[in-house]
């Protein structure tokens, strides 16, 4: 299958320029490529070489604790509400009201899980956004 047409013909690489360099220059230039959004050691140098801004990524290692009770918090609660549907059609085909009264105390026993967790989940909130708005 051939390779797609390129739409601007303008734009194409079609100059190889072959360049060496020293160890500690290809090691900054890996360590560029790593926080940055190019994907090739070649765009890096050719953003340089081009006077091209290149987007450098900073990852906040701070923020992998409370980001990680978020996602289980997530999880926890997805996991609540498929136990909630399943009670509650539990209760809908129910035939007599014990069986109705032992999904309606199982149902609210969950609820109750869901508030502690929607507390907890405010409190983190709460937390990102006053160390996110500290700047300003």
């Amino acid at each position: 299958m051939p390779r797609k047409k390129f739409k601007n013909p303008e734009q194409l690489l079609t100059h190889p320029i072959i360049v060496r360099v020293t160890e500690n220059t290809y090691k900054r230039l890996e360590k560029i490529l790593i926080n940055s959004n190019c994907q090739s050691i070649g765009e890096v140098a050719r953003n340089i070489l081009s006077k091209e801004k290149i987007l450098m990524l900073t990852r906040d290692v701070s923020m992998n604790e409370p980001m990680e009770e978020l996602a289980s918090i997530r999880r926890e609660l997805r996991s609540i509400g498929i136990n909630i549907n399943q009670q509650t059609r539990h209760f809908h085909t129910s035939k007599n009201e014990a069986q109705r009264s032992f999904y309606f105390m199982r149902t609210s026993d969950l609820y109750k899980n869901v508030g502690h967790k929607v507390d907890r989940l405010l409190e983190l909130v709460t937390q990102l956004s006053l160390k996110w708005l500290r700047g300003y």
